[in-house]
């Protein structure tokens, strides 16, 4: 059975990389980062832990393209998917 990544999966990488722990409860899938707090700095430390936790490069423009949480899990689902 393939791993699947969750919202509650990038929850905690988020909070895991910024130290922080609000903003993120309820329902934030289709709320833009940018609205939640979080820039590209922050995002590229997401990819890169999500990377080493989960063995998914994902392609900077596409992480650029996914502006909410819930594209980004649809995101490394799908780089899941086809590995």
């Amino acid at each position: 059975m393939a791993r699947v990544f969750t919202l509650d999966d990038l929850r905690r990488i988020l909070r895991e990389g910024s130290g922080e722990t609000g903003e993120l409860d309820g329902d934030i899938e289709h709320i833009e980062f940018e609205a939640l707090g979080y820039e590209s700095l922050a995002l590229l430390e997401t990819t890169g832990r999500i990377k080493r936790e989960f063995g998914v490069a994902l392609d900077d423009d596409a992480v650029v393209a996914a502006t909410t949480p819930g594209a980004l899990v649809a995101l490394v689902n799908d780089q899941l998917l086809a590995a």
